[in-house]
């Protein structure tokens, strides 16, 4: 059992900081009465976290390659616990949106890492052993983490789901400390700081951009400069790459439409499958006025179907396509979703039951093989700059999800009050932060704004398994010559 000690400490970082993509969702509410915080405030909580960890992905990559990576595993963990006790202490929304931006470099460095110290550490069947228990891992704490901050919120408050790492790291250090050996590649990686800086600004101005749009509109200044803005980053973005001898992603990889595909499918995914679950637990407490345990326990299914599929798939799927795997796991859940706009007035929490069961199936599916999908369209050379690429791409579909869904999701139920209520705009911005009176008109148009929410992330769903079905080529089998004595006997 010595030789699994490793994976464990490994794990337990990657659980901590996936853990922390989702387990705000549940806690919303509290958040937005605790700190006064408005339906923006809200997303930018979810948000920055997502972008600072898909900004630094590929570039804490290159760190970690110059210095070794269990170095950049222990200093992130360190940030990690750090920037998780100020988000706890946070006392207004500006701290704790910062604290979480802070989290989120942390756990850039950390999630960077983990698979290169898998992979210098175990070998052969071990390290497909090891592989196989990060992806489930993964799987299990992006579906647990809103069940995770119910159980927390409810129990103790809103803040102990951050002070909760405190402990879990420590733990986390120490083990890694002892049993984790450095992996490091000294002299062959650059650090392309300029492509950091634009892909940053570019991510953070899109998605700034996008969140501003809901509260003023896609014509207001504020916007369209965000947006204006992102094409010039990421014109320079292009530009940069493309003359760098050590690139942060090397752009002569999309012209591999099996490369492209997968990212498109995992950004895609996590806009389908996990953005809608911040509206979700706003409705379910909000709306309906559930406590935060019973919220996140609305939400099990997601996450035991997904677990369930994703332990037996190893066995099940064994040899099956990763092509088919994703793209009809990418179904499930866009199907899944469009099973849950089903909502009106009168609902209660479980109408949402038969879409999270068919969309946690189809996370279960398609998350454990997308890196070795990612990884097997690329030369192996350029394997790891293809996870770290799928990595930003899941990330940046999450929080690119978290700013459009909410557009969508407040538009709907501003529409619907205009007319009924004196500041349709503000009941919208209150209801959409799950702080508006339990009307039958708020609560009707809070599920219709949910539905909207469904409809579109079931679209984004369909349309990734679509894209992944038709476009990711199957590996090819490699036939093995028939030895001379069979050649004769045929």
């Amino acid at each position: 059992m010595r030789k699994w000690w490793p994976l464990v400490a490994v794990c337990l970082g990657a659980f901590m900081l996936l853990v922390d993509v989702t387990i705000v969702t549940v806690a919303l509410p509290g958040m937005a009465k605790s700190l006064d915080a408005s339906f923006s405030a809200l997303q930018w909580v979810l948000d920055i976290y997502a972008l600072a960890l898909a900004a630094l992905l590929l570039g804490a990559g290159s760190v970690a390659d110059l210095f070794g990576a269990r170095r950049v595993y222990l200093v992130g963990l360190v940030l990690f616990a750090a920037a998780s006790l100020a988000c706890g202490l946070a006392s207004n929304a500006a701290t704790l949106i910062a604290a979480r931006g802070v989290q989120g470099v942390g756990g850039a460095a950390m999630f960077t890492t983990t698979l290169a110290l898998l992979n210098s550490t175990y070998q052969g069947r071990d390290r497909g052993v090891a592989f196989g228990v990060w992806g489930a891992v993964n799987g299990l704490a992006a579906a647990g983490g809103p069940i995770l901050g119910g159980l927390l919120t409810q129990h103790v408050n809103w803040r102990s789901i951050f002070l909760v790492n405190l402990p879990i790291t420590v733990v986390t250090i120490v083990l890694t400390l002892a049993v984790v050996k450095e992996s490091r590649r000294a002299g062959q990686a650059r650090i392309d700081l300029p492509g950091m800086a634009s892909f940053t600004a570019c991510a953070g101005t899109l998605t700034y951009g996008l969140i501003r749009a809901g509260d003023d509109g896609f014509t207001a200044t504020t916007p369209l400069t965000m947006f204006a803005l992102a094409a010039v980053t990421l014109a320079v973005f292009v530009v940069v790459e493309t003359r760098t001898r050590h690139p942060l992603l090397d752009l002569g990889l999309f012209r591999n439409r099996s490369f492209v595909a997968v990212l498109v499918g995992g950004a895609l995914m996590m806009a389908s499958a996990f953005a809608c679950l911040a509206f979700t637990s706003l409705w379910l407490q909000g709306a309906l006025g559930l406590g935060p345990v019973r919220a996140g326990a609305a939400l099990i299914p997601l996450a035991l179907a997904s677990f369930v599929v994703s332990a037996a798939g190893a066995r099940l799927l064994h040899g099956v396509s990763p092509r088919l795997s994703i793209g009809i796991g990418l179904l499930l859940i866009g199907i899944g979703s469009g099973l849950q706009a089903v909502l009106d007035a009168g609902s209660s929490s479980t109408a949402i039951m038969p879409g999270l069961i068919v969309g946690g199936v189809g996370v279960g599916l398609a998350i454990p093989v997308l890196s070795a999908a990612v990884m097997s369209a690329v030369p192996p050379e350029r394997g790891g700059m293809a996870g770290g690429a799928l990595n930003t791409f899941r990330q940046l579909g999450y929080a690119l999800g978290i700013a459009v869904l909410g557009i969508v999701f407040r538009g709907r139920i501003e529409h619907l009050l205009t007319g009924h209520v004196a500041d349709p705009h503000a009941m919208a911005g209150a209801a959409s932060g799950g702080q508006a009176p339990r009307l039958p008109i708020v609560r009707a148009a809070v599920a219709s704004g949910l539905n909207e929410v469904y409809a579109v992330s079931a679209g984004l769903g369909i349309a990734a398994g679509i894209i992944v079905l038709a476009l990711v080529r199957s590996p090819r089998r490699t036939v093995r010559p028939q030895p001379q004595r069979e050649k004769a006997a045929a």
